[in-house]
């Protein structure tokens, strides 16, 4: 049989070939489309019944795509998630197959639920950090602090604060969850047992969670205001015009809004903890140069980084 098309397994090139394959995918396409290997997502607004029939006239776009160059969607595992409370729940297709709806989905490690709130996700990341964190219990037996700070950092805690800026969680129940993980392995220590836990950070030179979580948030924002990434700050931020002159001079707008979900997201959340810097943090030249100048504003406050 001829083959017109597709592309080789097994060689270096596959990721190249495979996104030059997909590259024309979202012509013709009037939602909005993400592409990461073969994973695709399209999504839009859903208000009107013209929204949604766009939405599956999308899908009929990438099904007549398949079609055309012999990649055929596998529609078992396509998914459609609805957001919004007063989201219809509008029956999509794709090749006269309705999609399974679902309540959650994980996209790059984030688990992405419809109601939007980050429990589900701080529960999937503490299972994973707690069982690495087992398996270091149980496979090392002198439990040295210098090694086992060392395990911790590099196996456990990248799973509790893995993009972290995306889903910091605001609820009180949601930060102990992810506390507690830090917690349990501080107690693994013969040597600091007895102390508290605030104690044994101290000793261990271990900030907070929920501080490395807000101060992550931070460096993100001076990623985007010194143009750090490719991301530009008018995607999440509006930057003040206004002739104030007391604090610095790159301070953010901070909007209304009318639901927790929105007001504790990351574009919301950390304006005020980002006005409050001195000018000098602001300014400073490189992400590196910023992380010191948050070190030294926890040393004058210790409870900056905090909530509550």
């Amino acid at each position: 049989m001829l083959v017109t098309s597709g592309v080789p397994q097994g060689s270096v090139l596959d990721p190249l070939l495979f996104l030059i394959f997909i590259n024309d995918l979202d012509l013709g396409l009037l939602s909005s489309i993400l592409k990461f290997a073969d994973d695709t997502k399209i999504y839009g607004k859903a208000a009107t019944p013209a929204d949604r029939l766009q939405l599956q006239l999308d899908l009929n776009e990438l099904c007549r795509w398949a079609d055309e160059w012999r990649m055929k969607f596998n529609v078992s595992k396509c998914k459609v998630m609805h957001t919004g409370s007063s989201n219809s729940n509008y029956l999509y297709s794709m090749n006269g197959q309705i999609l399974n709806e679902v309540a959650e989905h994980q996209d790059v490690g984030i688990t992405i639920s419809s109601d939007l709130k980050v429990a589900n996700h701080c529960q999937h990341a503490c299972s994973k950090a707690n069982m690495i964190l087992g398996l270091i219990k149980r496979t090392i037996k002198h439990k040295n602090i210098t090694v086992m700070v060392q395990l911790y950092k590099s196996l456990v805690r990248p799973h509790s604060e893995y993009c972290s800026p995306v889903w910091n969680p605001h609820y009180s129940k949601d930060k102990a969850m992810v506390e507690r993980v830090q917690h349990r392995f501080t107690r693994l220590l013969p040597e600091l047992r007895v102390m508290t836990y605030e104690a044994r950070l101290k000793a261990l030179k271990l900030w907070f969670l929920e501080e490395r979580r807000n101060s992550a948030d931070l460096i993100e924002v001076c990623k985007l205001m010194h143009g750090f990434t490719d991301i530009p700050v008018s995607t999440y931020f509006q930057i003040a015009t206004d002739s104030c002159t007391r604090g610095h001079t790159k301070k953010l707008v901070k909007s209304h809004c009318h639901t927790d979900t929105r007001l504790c997201f990351f574009s919301l959340s950390v304006i005020n903890r980002w006005n409050s810097l001195s000018q000098e943090t602001v300014d400073a030249p490189s992400v590196n140069a910023f992380k010191r100048h948050l070190e030294s504003v926890r040393q004058k406050k210790m409870s900056y980084f905090m909530d509550s």
